[in-house]
């Protein structure tokens, strides 16, 4: 690490704490560019070998070498905390980050998504991914690579289906064993309640019927496959719960971006600022990186059809900030998530002020800007958000004959299948499943209609 870096790195930390953020240790580390690009694709240091991160690992690299993707750092959640900086960034871009980093670190210690979730999965995430990755080689040495690419093409195409509602750590549903009547005794309070006058006398108890699997939707897909997959071997199952395990981790990543970044953005703007022991030039040239990172759209272009998180974000905590105070920022910050976030404190004012607008894109590529109320536009930004970005689809029905029945939930998100894309997700998870796998939705029309895979 470059010694002035080393020297502004505790630093850096010291005034932080002087502020009042609150974060587990962060492990700095100066990395390749090449490195970088790897861990930005594949979520973690080092994950499971599957040629899906290799297709994303190709797009990032388009997107980089046509200017339209920059890298500056990268960090995991944790205790301690993982993040890595690029060895081709400047000393001062890295010095903003390292403040940036600050700022994260102390979103993923307090906001309860964070919190709950990291509960849940563990503090030390890159550490078990690494331990996935290797009982994952040892089953592709066991099984073969195409059997365990079979399994992660299922498991991975199922990633954003969980349920974070409920534990990570489940159990089985529970039969219910059937209820004997029986009346109540002489001494016990219902046989003194059923003696009062004009009481009458209770129903007898009924026997309950066997428990329907599931006993509700259950949107835990990876769960329920791993659990209850009619043939499913120990290693099969243990990838299923492996990937279910770290798409746990990643989802308030997701679902806080706008706030997390935001808090980020804001923090290291703020301590670069009363950071009296940078030398001026190199204030202004950290605070030239803060304008590109928070820059409402490209350099070259007037306008931007896709929001930018750490502008929006470092908007509106600079002015919930300055209205409302540190203390209440800090205590949103600690229980929402970006879909309370932009519902309760994106204003008409901050939207006009942002020149945020509702589109409609014809498949010619004609882009119109449509009429729309604050709620439609809180929503429109929210709506890639919703389930990973993915429909909602839930295990309606366990066959008696161990046939699998899934329902899409479009109700719930107004969002429809691809229709093509489901077609192959069904497939790969039939061959998980071993059974017939049915995928009821609805058609163009909006009637119902269903889509069937079963073995070859």
């Amino acid at each position: 690490m470059p010694s002035r870096l080393d020297q502004y790195i505790p630093q850096l930390e010291a005034l932080a704490a002087a502020q009042g953020l609150v974060y587990h240790p962060v492990d700095f580390e100066v990395v390749p560019a090449s490195f970088m690009m790897e861990v930005a694709v594949y979520g973690l240091p080092v994950r499971m070998p599957h040629w899906s991160f290799g297709v994303r690992w190709v797009y990032q690299m388009i997107q980089h070498r046509m200017g339209h993707s920059r890298i500056f750092e990268v960090v995991f959640p944790g205790n301690p905390n993982h993040a890595y900086l690029v060895d081709t960034n400047s000393i001062e871009e890295n010095t903003l980050v390292v403040a940036h980093v600050l700022g994260h670190a102390d979103f993923s210690r307090n906001n309860m998504a964070f919190v709950r979730s990291q509960e849940q999965v563990g503090y030390h995430i890159v550490e078990q991914a690494a331990a996935h990755a290797h009982r994952i080689q040892e089953a592709i040495d066991q099984q073969g690579e195409q059997r365990v690419e079979r399994v992660l093409d299922a498991a991975l195409a199922l990633e954003p289906h969980i349920d974070t509602d409920l534990p990570l750590n489940r159990s089985r549903y529970q039969r219910p064993e059937r209820q004997v009547a029986r009346e109540p005794g002489e001494a016990d309070f219902g046989g003194r309640y059923a003696r009062l006058p004009g009481v009458k006398a209770a129903p007898a108890a009924t026997r309950l019927e066997p428990l329907h699997i599931p006993p509700r939707p259950e949107r835990d897909l990876l769960w329920f496959i791993a659990q209850y997959a009619p043939e499913m071997e120990d290693w099969e199952r243990d990838i299923f719960l492996a990937v279910r395990k770290e798409s746990w981790y990643f989802q308030p990543v997701f679902n806080c971006q706008i706030m997390n970044e935001g808090w980020a953005s804001y923090w290291h703007s703020r301590l670069l600022r009363e950071a009296d022991f940078l030398p001026s030039q190199f204030y202004v040239d950290c605070m030239k990186t803060h304008s590109d990172v928070v820059s409402p759209h490209a350099s070259d272009k007037q306008v931007a059809l896709r929001i930018n998180p750490y502008h929006l974000g470092y908007v509106l905590w600079e002015r919930l900030i300055a209205e409302r105070g540190f203390s209440a920022a800090r205590e949103i910050m600690q229980q929402e998530d970006d879909f309370g976030f932009i519902r309760n404190y994106l204003t008409a004012e901050i939207a006009d002020e942002l020149d945020l607008f509702v589109y409609s894109a014809s498949r010619a590529g004609a882009v119109r800007v449509t009429e729309s109320t604050l709620d439609q536009l809180r929503e429109t930004i929210l709506a890639p958000k919703f389930n990973f970005g993915a429909p909602r689809v839930a295990v309606e029905d366990l066959g008696s004959d161990g046939s699998l029945t899934l329902r899409h939930q479009y109700r719930d998100d107004g969002r429809g299948l691809d229709a093509g894309r489901a077609r192959h997700v069904l497939d790969y998870v039939q061959q998980v499943w071993r059974r017939p796998v049915r995928l009821i939705t609805v058609d163009g029309r909006g009637e119902e209609t269903s889509l069937t895979a079963t073995a070859a």
